[in-house]
């Protein structure tokens, strides 16, 4: 008998749907993207730059620029023209009604009020310290970032304008000559080379000072009762551009080395004002000297 049949159902399996092979990205591809980005935004960046000089505002501040006006051939004679002015101190010739003659001088030449000449310098050598200089350097980026941002001029002087007149003494001649070769300045601001300003935003309070011809930093009982040599700091002051501070520088150098009497006005500081710890005259003993001599000067 043959064999019973038996019926199996064959299960074929179905064949599975064929995945497309993975595109994996291509390193060319990417970096032609990536240098096409770059120049997108390079390009945009230039645009802008070129264009926001026509569109942002000028700065508040006005642009510091010592270019003097040229005045034409009929305009009158200045001051200028006087053989007889010199730059430097007495005994130099003096001069005289320098108001008058810078009011007219401005007149020919107009130049926005209140400008400042910021005035600092150093010693002529090398300074001995290793790291003296790149410090001086450092100090001196300091002013004139700070005097760029606020519009002000800026003088650094390394030379003896006289020859017996060095170390602090020889801010003296300098500030006297900057007055005579600067009268669109109605402000000289000294600064001493280590003096270094913290806060690039503050603003001189001229308005403060309309009555005044000399600014310095101090204590007025420090000066006029305890007479202190440390009393103010002859380091940074302000002095307006004008006949008395003129007079002043004069009288203020009298008590330098210049003078034969040097000696003597060293014995005269240090009896004036006791906490004095060396003999030589000094300009901010000298500079407290007159303050309580000439204080209704």
């Amino acid at each position: 008998m043959p064999p019973e049949s038996t019926s199996h159902s064959l299960q074929i399996p179905t064949p599975l749907t064929p995945k497309p092979p993975s595109r994996l990205p291509n390193a060319y591809s990417l970096s032609a993207d990536v240098l096409i980005f770059l120049s997108g935004a390079a390009a945009a960046l230039l645009l802008f730059y070129v264009f926001s000089s026509f569109i942002l505002p000028p700065t508040p501040y006005p642009v510091s620029s010592n270019q003097f006006q040229k005045p034409s051939s009929s305009d009158t004679p200045s001051f200028y023209d006087d053989p007889s002015l010199s730059y430097s101190l007495p005994p130099s010739p003096s001069v005289s009604d320098w108001d008058t003659k810078r009011r007219l001088w401005r007149h020919l030449h107009p130049f926005p009020p209140n400008r400042i000449l910021m005035l600092t310098g150093s010693q002529p050598s090398p300074c001995p310290n290793p790291i003296g200089d790149h410090l001086l350097l450092r100090f001196f980026k300091n002013k004139v970032d700070y005097s760029r941002i606020h519009g002000i001029d800026v003088f650094y002087n390394s030379a003896l304008l006289h020859p017996s007149m060095p170390s602090f003494w020889a801010k003296l001649p300098l500030l006297r000559a900057a007055m005579i070769a600067h009268p669109e300045a109605e402000w000289l601001w000294w600064v001493d080379s280590d003096a270094a300003i913290t806060d690039m935003e503050f603003q001189l309070p001229l308005q403060r000072y309309q009555s005044y011809n000399l600014v310095v930093h101090g204590w007025p009982n420090l000066v006029y009762e305890n007479r202190s040599w440390t009393a103010l700091n002859a380091g940074v002051f302000l002095l307006r551009n004008c006949q008395w501070s003129l007079d002043f520088l004069a009288r203020w150098a009298r008590l330098g080395p210049h003078n034969p009497d040097y000696k003597h006005w060293g014995e005269v500081l240090r009896a004036e004002l006791p906490d004095k710890l060396f003999p030589d005259s000094d300009d901010q003993s000298a500079l407290i000297y007159l303050l309580i001599k000439e204080k209704d000067r």
